[in-house]
C-alpha cells in the first residue's frame, strides 16, 4: 500500500508520532512519504530527546521511505533545505495525494 503522509504541525511530540508511523508502515512494507508544510517543516529545530524527530526522519530515509518539505515554507523561515528537509513544491505534494491509497495528515 502507498502511503502518504502530510506534517503541518510543529509541535514535538506530534511529528514524532507522524514519523514513527511512517516507519511502522516501511515496517510493514508499504511505501512510505512525508511531506512537511507550514509549521511542520520546523521539525528538526524542535526535536528533542523526549520526542526525537531527527532520529525517526534518519530511519525513514534508511527505509527507503521519502521525505519532502514545502520550499515556500521553508524560505519562509529563513531555513535552508536538507536531506532531511529537502525543498520540494506543491507538485510534489499533489503527486503525494494522488498517488497514495491512504492519507494520513498530522
Amino acid at each position: 500500500m502507498k502511503i502518504g503522509i502530510i506534517i503541518s504541525s510543529n509541535d514535538a511530540e506530534t511529528c514524532w508520532n507522524a514519523l514513527r508511523y511512517a516507519n511502522f508502515c516501511l515496517s510493514q512494507k508499504d511505501e512510505a512519504k512525508i511531506f512537511f508544510m507550514g509549521k511542520g517543516v520546523e521539525y528538526q529545530k524542535i526535536s528533542i530527546e523526549e520526542f526525537n524527530t531527527v532520529e525517526q526522519a534518519e530511519k525513514i530515509i534508511a527505509s527507503g521511505g521519502k521525505i519532502y518539505a514545502c520550499g515556500s515554507c521553508i524560505k519562509s523561515r529563513e531555513q535552508e533545505g536538507s536531506q532531511l528537509c529537502p525543498i520540494s513544491a506543491m507538485k510534489d505534494m499533489y503527486d503525494i495525494v494522488k498517488e497514495s491509497d491512504k492519507l494520513v495528515t498530522f
